[in-house]
């Protein structure tokens, strides 16, 4: 199943753009699930229906979404208090009624993750199509199934779990309780899942597309979109440049500057991304009709996997060099840490905890260069980190 993730900066049109993807792949024969997670339902209405937590067909080839985040909150934390009913009782705690329960920040993007991850596994669909928060927000949802699984490694490694058939006894020598069995199956159970996510986020298949209205704003949201990506190595396929102006206008019009505003982002985009125009109706689409007026452009197949290489220079100057493609980045707001068998990268707002590639970890960091949007970090073989033998 292929992956089309939307997003932009706010107010670019992308939920407008997700639906009009949605709704060319189903006329052009894709089967499509559509996932929306606005709490307004805009999805529903640029699509002239309306949408919620149970599937709804907006018309052969074309089923929309949109997950419930209370609910899953509610399921959950229920579930939750029915595994801990033992602590809870011994400490006199009163339980919460799923009536009192409204769900924390954090709840509607796990809500999204989780019909993501459910929609893959089901392959009842060809194509799945996401429309995603802002960028700002989007970016911290891509983030979040690696960012949780590594503070669940942190806090229960899973070296340690051999140790629970010891607890009872660990408990008494050491005086103080030991982790609940239950514990160690809830970390478990969430690091599954959240690999299940992961794993979609970062199938060949996958792939980011931006939304954003050709101008100053628009651009400046883009080149930040564009390095936090990078650095998660998500994949990008399409610029859709939204809202699109008629060139045919009069020249004496108001439309005059914005045009000239227009025509200068659009020359900038093309020598970066592979850009497709919608063009602007004159109205908000509402319904089919309007949507597929739009022409939104449909899958990709061309999209530029992305890696990051380990050249090979010993021969030359006796250093193995790791090139990380960051497109925007700015030398100044650059940080790399060397943590163990990891590298700590800041780029910018954005900051991603990466393990080394083998050839690298028995490496010291000899420094690091940015040139033309990628940081080549130097690595030179070190024998005192070498595996010694007997």
């Amino acid at each position: 199943m292929r992956t089309i993730l939307i997003t932009g900066p706010g107010g670019s049109g992308r939920t407008t753009v997700a639906a009009a993807t949605a709704l060319a792949a189903a006329r052009a024969g894709t089967r499509t699930l559509l996932l929306g997670a606005d709490r307004d339902d805009t999805l529903g209405a640029a699509l002239g229906v309306r949408t919620g937590p149970e599937p709804v067909t907006v018309e052969p080839g074309l089923t929309v979404r949109r997950p419930d985040a209370a609910e899953g909150f509610r399921d959950g934390l229920a579930a939750l208090q029915d595994r801990a009913a033992s602590a809870l009782d011994l400490l006199g705690a009163a339980r919460l009624d799923a009536e009192e329960l409204t769900p924390l920040p954090g709840a509607e993007e796990l809500a999204l993750l989780r019909a993501v991850r459910d929609a893959a596994l089901a392959e009842a669909h060809e194509l799945l199509v996401v429309d995603l928060p802002p960028a700002p927000r989007a970016l911290a949802l891509l983030a979040l199934p690696e960012e949780l699984r590594r503070y669940l490694r942190r806090l229960l490694p899973p070296e340690r779990q051999a140790a629970r058939a010891l607890r009872p006894v660990l408990g008494r020598l050491a005086g103080v309780p030991m982790p609940a069995e239950s514990l160690y199956e809830a970390a478990a159970r969430w690091d599954l899942e959240l690999a299940a996510a992961e794993a979609v986020l970062a199938d060949r298949h996958t792939v980011v597309r931006l939304v954003a209205e050709p101008g100053p704003a628009g651009a400046d949201a883009l080149r930040t979109a564009r390095l936090g990506l990078a650095l998660r190595g998500v994949r990008t396929d399409l610029l859709v440049a939204n809202r699109v102006l008629p060139e045919d206008a009069p020249a004496d019009s108001w439309l005059a500057g914005p045009l000239a505003q227009q025509r200068k982002a659009l020359d900038e985009w093309r020598g970066a991304y592979d850009v497709r125009t919608v063009a602007h109706l004159g109205h908000d689409p509402r319904g089919a009709d309007d949507l597929a007026a739009l022409d939104a452009p449909g899958v990709n197949p061309d999209v530029t996997p992305v890696e990051w290489p380990v050249s090979d220079r010993l021969a030359d100057d006796g250093v193995l060099v790791w090139h990380i493609p960051l497109p925007g980045a700015i030398r100044d707001d650059l940080d790399l840490v060397r943590r163990g068998d990891e590298l700590v990268v800041t780029a910018g707002p954005f900051r991603r905890i990466v393990p080394l590639p083998s050839a690298l970890r028995r490496c010291t960091v000899e420094g690091a260069a940015l040139r033309d949007g990628t940081l080549a970090v130097r690595f030179a073989p070190d024998p005192r980190l070498w595996p010694r033998g007997r």
